[in-house]
């Protein structure tokens, strides 16, 4: 995978389609928009929108990215869906344009480049679901430009290049944790390739890392305050001790297959395999990188789906790497004198991921915003969070008809639905899990305090034991449910609460405290359940 100079352009790629390529994409960003503003907001996405609503440093669950991503869509576009999904549309384009110059760069083939921009395109992960707020849409576009910064520095040897190595990491770091498992990556970049000594000697890699963690350090600052939380939080899922599960391996599999592509993901898989045979053996830094990068942390969430069920955007970040890794063995397979069957043949299937792939994303895309059935049931992903609304009307009734001040919920996610629906015309407050809320502002304690207030819980979580903790009366009042396509996907029990005010920050082992462990583990460590 050497760099190639210009002059050396294969004639047969000096006059790609650029203009239909253009247009393309720009259909598919216009695609991703209207996505973007006709889907109900999902539960996550609404609980990021209430953090770019505070001024802290970090939070329990996740750095503070996405939340300044957020900030910045609203700032643009206020309160609305457009205005918390923007920074995905951005964070989509940027991806593109990196990956794009890291294949210009590497390859000199503009069939290439234009395969580059086309394959995130083709999956479902990008395609559509970059549209959706996650601290992985955040950290993304980080996370390859600190892939970039890293070819420039083998194309040019300018080491002034793993400062800006230094800087996208930490970005990527303060968007989500996972891009921790990028290190590999980089350090095989450094040590395989016979220029170790160089760098190993220089004091750039070392101010990059220095960059990295000056970058990252509000995270570090806000950790130290609050007794490390967020690491202990993550380091839950990342210990847990459960049984070995075929479904949890299948799920795994089976959520690449339609997030990355049914023919797309073999492909890719085929690339960025070849890329890294090719590193290894003749020790080139970018094939080494780029492959590591894609190896490594996939390797990892394979090994952790036997025995925990691994969310759907934790491997988000590793396949723009691939994408690149793909494109670039595009050209590498001719270079290197492979057979003209075996070139026709890969290019082939290169085609039918693109197109079919494309193809499967529109579909989706019409299914969500102009089919009238859901075909899924009550497991569609965008279904199961949908619907909020109808909870929401109901509640306005009752807060009239009970002369209710403030709303009490029990879990994040209806506490950031509800947030969101009332933009501050009536405090929300999640009653218990108050770990997650740490430093947050005064919800309006002024309205709170001895007044009646409407509880509003999924069932069965209005009857959690932790009520009997309080001083609460509870009048059972309605139920309601949330329907999507005509199924019910959730019942919410409405209530009113009297004679009993929520404390915003109880003491750390009080269950009004703790938070719930994704990973399933009762108790960890100091009384932290």
């Amino acid at each position: 995978m050497t760099i190639v100079p210009p002059d050396k352009l294969r004639a047969s790629s000096a006059a790609p389609p650029w203009l239909a390529v253009a247009l393309l994409i720009a259909a598919l960003t216009a695609m991703r928009l209207v996505y973007a503003g006709m889907l109900d907001l999902r539960t996550d996405e609404a609980y990021y929108w209430t953090w770019s609503k505070e001024s802290v440093l970090s939070f329990l669950d996740h750095p503070p990215g996405i939340a300044w991503s957020i900030r910045f869509g609203t700032a643009i576009f206020g309160d609305t869906l457009i205005g918390v999904r923007f920074g995905g549309i951005v964070a989509m384009l940027v991806t593109q344009l990196l990956l794009a110059d890291i294949v210009r760069r590497v390859t000199h083939d503009m069939r290439a480049v234009i395969f580059a921009v086309l394959l995130p395109e083709a999956a479902l992960y990008y395609g559509l679901l970059m549209a959706k707020v996650a601290p992985d849409t955040a950290m993304i576009p980080f996370a390859v430009a600190m892939l970039w910064s890293l070819v420039r520095l083998n194309e040019s040897g300018n080491p002034r290049w793993w400062l800006a190595a230094g800087l996208f990491a930490g970005l990527a770091l303060l968007s989500k944790f996972t891009a921790i498992m990028l290190l590999p990556a980089v350090a095989a970049f450094v040590l395989v390739p016979d220029w170790r000594r160089r760098w190993l000697l220089s004091a750039y890699p070392w101010r990059a890392a220095l960059i990295a963690v000056i970058v990252f350090s509000p995270v570090l600052i806000w950790n130290a305050q609050h007794d490390w939380a967020s690491f202990r939080f993550q380091l839950v899922r990342a210990v847990a001790d459960r049984q070995f599960s075929l479904r949890t391996v299948g799920e795994f599999i089976g959520m690449q297959f339609g997030l990355v592509g049914f023919v797309l993901l073999p492909v890719v898989l085929f690339g960025v395999t070849l890329t890294a045979w090719r590193g290894y053996r003749t020790r080139e830094p970018v094939a080494i990188l780029l492959s590591t990068a894609v190896l490594v942390p996939f390797l990892y969430f394979l090994w952790k789906s036997l025995t925990l069920r691994v969310g759907d955007t934790w491997p988000m970040f590793l396949w723009p790497a691939g994408f690149a890794a793909t494109a670039i063995n595009f050209v590498m397979l001719r270079r290197e004198g492979v057979s003209e069957r075996m070139i026709k043949s890969t290019f082939w299937w290169a085609r039918v991921a693109v197109i079919s792939g494309i193809a499967f994303v529109v579909g989706v895309f019409f299914y969500y915003v102009a089919a009238p059935w859901n075909l899924i049931g009550r497991t569609d992903p965008v279904g199961a969070e949908a619907g909020y609304e109808q909870v929401v009307a109901r509640a306005r009734e009752q807060l009239r008809a009970t002369g209710a001040h403030w709303i009490a919920a029990s879990d994040y996610r209806t506490y950031a639905m509800l947030r969101w629906h009332f933009n501050g015309q009536v405090p929300v407050v999640q009653i218990n899990e108050r770990g997650r809320f740490q430093g947050f502002a005064d919800p309006g304690m002024d309205q709170i305090k001895d007044h009646p207030g409407l509880v509003v819980a999924r069932e069965p979580d209005h009857r959690l034991p932790l009520w009997d903790l309080t001083t609460a009366t509870r009048q059972p009042l309605e139920r309601v449910e949330r329907v999507w396509r005509g199924t019910v996907m959730d019942t919410y029990a409405l209530e009113k609460i009297t004679g009993w005010t929520p404390e915003l920050s109880p003491p750390p082992d009080s269950p009004l405290f703790r938070w719930r462990v994704l990973a399933g583990i009762a108790r960890f460590d100091a009384g932290v359940s």
